[in-house]
């Protein structure tokens, strides 16, 4: 027999476009919630987003896509970005479309790397469920990086910095 309870989440999210790039992010992963910091920043967003206690990886892809679907309501239809962006030795390039066709292209693979207790399988589902939410094309593109959390901040950067440009007003 179904439940008639709806599920409890794990993740809450706000967002506030045209801000400072303030960020309060807890999702229990310290090191994604610098990285989102980045994006936040980058993007001019103001960004509130917690998971709850023992929410573990499926509150964070859960925060992943709320997320998306938040910058889903903000940004509009066919909106580009793109950012260049380097962070020490690493340089990251990202460019988004909001599409409706969520997709992730990367030439990244991180997979054997940890950052602070991070597995960056992680941060690739953090992407995946991102556009999912958002219905953005998404392509990430390292052109050189040696150093895992340098690489990783030259791509939340670039995903921050492209994030800035769909979001402005056109004139």
């Amino acid at each position: 027999m179904a439940s008639s309870q709806p599920r409890a989440r794990r993740a809450a999210v706000r967002l506030g476009t045209g801000g400072r790039g303030d960020a309060t992010v807890s999702t229990g992963l310290p090191v994604l919630d610098h990285l989102l910091g980045l994006v936040a920043r980058h993007a001019a967003l103001d960004v509130a987003l917690e998971v709850a206690p023992g929410g573990g990886v499926e509150g964070v892809l859960e925060a992943a896509r709320s997320l998306g679907e938040r910058l889903a309501e903000v940004l509009p239809a066919g909106a580009l970005g793109a950012a260049v962006v380097p962070s020490d030795e690493a340089l990251a390039q990202v460019v988004l479309e909001a599409s409706g066709r969520p997709l992730v292209v990367s030439n990244v693979d991180l997979s054997p790397e940890h950052v602070g207790g991070l597995g960056t399988d992680v941060v690739s589902r953090f992407l995946g469920e991102l556009a999912q939410g958002a219905g953005l094309t998404l392509h990430v593109r390292l052109v050189e990086g040696r150093e895992t959390q340098h690489v990783l901040d030259a791509i939340f950067k670039g995903l921050g910095a492209a994030l800035g440009e769909a979001c402005r007003p056109r004139t």
